[in-house]
Formats: C-alpha cells, structure tokens, sequence
C-alpha cells in the first residue's frame, strides 16, 4: 500500500510580535505617616505591558534565552509601584518601559496600557470620609510607548455617560425613500464619551492635563442647543484644544443613546413627553478628530 506522501510545509518568517502581561489589577494606597495617619490617598489601575523585539527564536525554534518571563512583568509592575507610582499613570508608564529595555537584552521597546478607575470620597455627616471611598465614572485611560528614552503618550477618557433633556435637535437632514425619521428641535441627547488625545509636548501633568478635559467636556456639552452630536463634538474638541496647549489633537466617539417618546396614546393615556423608551441597539455612531489648524 502506498504512503501518502507529507506536505512539505510552506516557507515563513516570523512578522511583528509582542509578548507581555495583561490585566494586572494594581490598587496602592497612599498614607500619609504610615501607620499611624488615617487620611488615605487611592490608585487602581488595570495594567497592560507589551514587548517588542528580537524575539524570533521563541517563536522559531523555542529558544528563550535571554526572554523576560510574563510573571516577572507582572511582580516588576507591582514592585516598581512602592516607590514609583506617586503621580499619573503616564509617568509611570514612562518609568516601567525605561526598566523593561534596561532588563530585557532582547527588548528593543515596549507599550504600557492603563486604565484608571475614578474613586471619590464618601461623605460622613456632612464631611469627607478620610478612608472610605466610592466609585465613580468615567474611567482614565492611558498609553505609554517607548524605546526607554523617547516616548509618545495618549491619554483618554472613558465610559462617560452624559444626556441631556432638551436643547438638542436633529433637523434639515436628506430625506429620501427609506427615512422615516420625523425632525424634532427639542429631544434627549445621551452618550457615551470616549475619547482619546496626543500630546503637543514631551511631558506635561498629566492628571492636571486629564482634570481639564474632563470638565470642560461637560461644561461644553451643556452650553449650547445643539443640531446634532456631530456640532457639539467639534464644539467640544476646539473648547478642550484652547483650555489645553499641552494636547495636539482630540478623538471623540459618540455613540447615540436614543431616548424615543413612548406612545402611551395608544391605550388612552397621554404623554405629555415626559416618559421615554431607553434604546440600547441599534445606535448612531459619531466620530472625529478635532485637530490644530
């Protein structure tokens, strides 16, 4: 009987490639005179590290000499977090890929990715709790790129679900066979904001930086009518481009949040519109960037 004959395989090479390790759960607490002072300070930020460089022999022949291992990223995360997480994420970010080029002979450059829950303090009696905390919206985001002395850095905001109840519209839009979309100049306008920036310079505070955009995208979204999410998203990156000259450039993306009028008339009762049907799908889906002339 003849022996099938092998498929020789096919010729290769090894593209682009990182290794690291993800969702690193790190929370520090920040003490004023340990033990002894009761007002804390909090950071919990979920932690990504990716490597790059000449790791083609693990790949290839499963050679891993000279490879940091993935858990040794994960306790350097938390080790170099003691003494050098004190400030935002993305010093810090800095300060870890600086360390992974220096250790890893292979490791030509590497990416760390953060993202940092918002806490603020719960409030006693009126006061300010020093120790007890409750979670809050939305989310900080950052990413850090580096080959240990040059960096980029992004920041961004996330989850952050703002509406509101009048002083939106929708109206002088195409109409054609399959629009069946009434106009309205008073309507609920709700999102998500995620959004994401670049620097303009090498270094700046960041949380100062992120503080900013972080109200100025509510002040914005509430002091205007607005014609469509399309109008306040440019609104609201030229307001954060001229309260920070540190950022180059914004990226937004605004899913709807539809809010539709419930037809209560149907069963005799009339809605005054005030009561609404929350839509979760399908969405409208608005992004851009707004960036320096």
């Amino acid at each position: 009987m003849t022996q099938p004959t092998a498929t020789p395989a096919v010729k290769v090479k090894m593209g682009a490639n990182t290794y690291g390790k993800a969702d690193v759960r790190l929370f520090k607490v920040f003490r004023d005179q340990p033990p002894y002072e009761q007002r804390h300070e909090i950071k919990d930020v979920w932690v990504r590290v990716a490597m790059e460089g000449d790791f083609d022999a693990a790949h290839v022949s499963g050679d891993n000499t000279d490879l940091l291992a993935t858990d040794t990223v994960r306790n350097t995360i938390y080790g170099l977090a003691v003494d050098g997480l004190t400030g935002s994420v993305e010093d810090f970010g800095k300060l870890l890929i600086r360390h992974f080029v220096q250790q890893g002979p292979k490791v030509k450059r590497a990416a760390a990715y953060f993202t940092e829950h918002q806490w603020g303090r719960m409030a006693a009696g009126g006061q300010e709790h020093d120790h007890a905390f409750v979670r809050q919206m939305p989310k900080h985001t950052a990413v850090v790129e580096g080959d240990g002395e040059t960096f980029t850095v992004k920041s961004g905001i996330d989850e952050l679900y703002i509406l509101k109840t009048t002083q939106s519209g929708w109206e002088g839009y195409l109409k054609e066979q399959f629009t069946t979309l009434p106009e309205t100049n008073d309507r609920i306008l709700a999102t998500v904001v995620n959004a994401i920036w670049e620097y303009a310079v090498e270094s700046c505070d960041y949380d100062a930086v992120w503080q900013r955009v972080y109200q100025q995208l509510l002040t914005t979204f509430t002091d205007h009518y607005s014609p469509s999410m399309q109008n306040t998203l440019y609104r609201m990156g030229e307001a954060i481009l001229t309260v920070c000259p540190e950022i180059s450039r914004i990226h937004f993306s605004f899913p709807n949040r539809h809010h539709i009028r419930y037809n209560t008339e149907r069963t005799g009762i009339e809605n005054p519109n005030t009561v609404f049907h929350a839509d979760a799908e399908p969405y409208g889906l608005i992004e851009g960037w707004v960036e320096r002339a």
